[in-house]
């Protein structure tokens, strides 16, 4: 009586050279398809090949199937694993024009991600002119307090030693040589710097967040008081409002996102703290892509507005409407698209 005869694991049931020959010419015209996909668009297929389109794909599928039940060669398997991964986001995936997206960051996703992040925000804004507050009342009953919060070489002559004319001439002088101001890059770079760091350390339980929050705060609070001092309080108000409404909201927007993040990180409920951190994240990170504007914003007004626009009326009135803009942007603005924070 025969028997069958055992054939080993190892071998192949199917020989790849034959395989490969029955079945190439469809891998080849769906990794052409899919590749002008890539380049192009869907509408750069012709009709033939969009009809084709899904038997290819379908036929690729089940050549990975037999390629990795029989045991072919790993190169192949690899091969058609990433035609049939590219073939399916291109099939299946959400195409989505690059300025259709921008749009709907602008007219929902950066919104909607601040305005989730309201209480944050509110707090941030709190620490902020809190501790201006401090460092105002600090400096005005002990001037030497300044050197504590603002290092002398940071200053450029702002100090409690300056003459009121100096001062006065900092607020109102054109620059010279062209230049826009060594204090107002100094501001700006800073202002930058405390926005993405406050964003950046949230990690760590908000703790430093705070910190840099409450720090700003100081440093505003010691450049009024030394200017109080002198009788310019009005003045170096309009000389930062300019900018500042613009700035520091971009820093406690920055500085809520940390928090987001920080808090996530410390109670994450019944979640781990990963998925709590990866899920704030995605809000946080709306936020902060759109603060880099706000700050470009700033800078422009800080550089150049601040410099050739000298009367207070007209530095209040154009930061008083920068602010309401964006209170209105963010808070008043309607939901264009919703997004999956909706809720939160």
């Amino acid at each position: 009586m025969n028997r069958p005869i055992a054939t080993p694991r190892n071998v192949p049931l199917v020989n790849a050279t034959r395989f490969r020959l029955a079945h190439e010419a469809d891998w080849e015209r769906l990794e052409q398809i899919v590749t002008r996909m890539e380049k192009r668009s869907i509408r750069a297929l012709s009709d033939d090949d969009l009809l084709a389109l899904p038997g290819l794909y379908r036929t690729t599928l089940s050549s990975l199937a037999v390629a990795r039940d029989t045991s072919l060669d790993r190169s192949l398997i690899t091969y058609l694993d990433r035609l049939c991964t590219r073939a399916y986001f291109q099939i299946y995936g959400v195409q989505t024009p690059a300025w259709r997206q921008l749009i709907g960051f602008f007219a929902g996703g950066w919104p909607n991600a601040v305005r989730s992040l309201w209480r944050e925000t509110l707090f941030c804004l709190a620490l902020t002119f809190g501790a201006a507050l401090l460092a105002y009342l600090l400096i005005r009953g002990d001037p030497s307090w300044f050197y504590s919060v603002i290092p002398q070489g940071m200053a450029e002559g702002r100090d409690p030693s300056a003459s009121a004319e100096f001062l006065r001439s900092t607020l109102y002088d054109k620059p010279k040589n062209g230049l826009l101001g060594v204090f107002a890059t100094f501001l700006f770079t800073h202002n930058s710097q405390i926005a993405l760091f406050a964003f950046a350390l949230g990690f760590a339980f908000a703790v430093p967040t705070v910190l840099l929050i409450l720090y700003n705060g100081m440093m505003l609070g010691a450049i009024f008081a030394i200017f109080a001092a002198k009788g310019l309080g009005p003045n170096v108000a309009g000389w930062l409002m300019i900018h500042g409404t613009t700035e520091i909201f971009a820093i406690c927007i920055a500085g809520a996102a940390g928090i987001r993040i920080g808090m996530a990180i410390a109670f994450p409920g019944s979640d781990s703290r990963m998925d709590s951190a990866v899920r704030a994240g995605r809000v946080a990170g709306a936020a902060i892509a759109g603060t880099v504007i706000m700050l470009a914003v700033a800078g422009l007004l800080e550089g150049i507005g601040r410099q050739t626009i000298t009367n207070d009326g007209l530095r209040v009135l154009i930061g008083s409407a920068m602010l309401l803009g964006w209170l209105a942007y963010f808070y008043a603005w309607p939901t264009v698209i919703r997004t999956e924070h909706r809720g939160e």
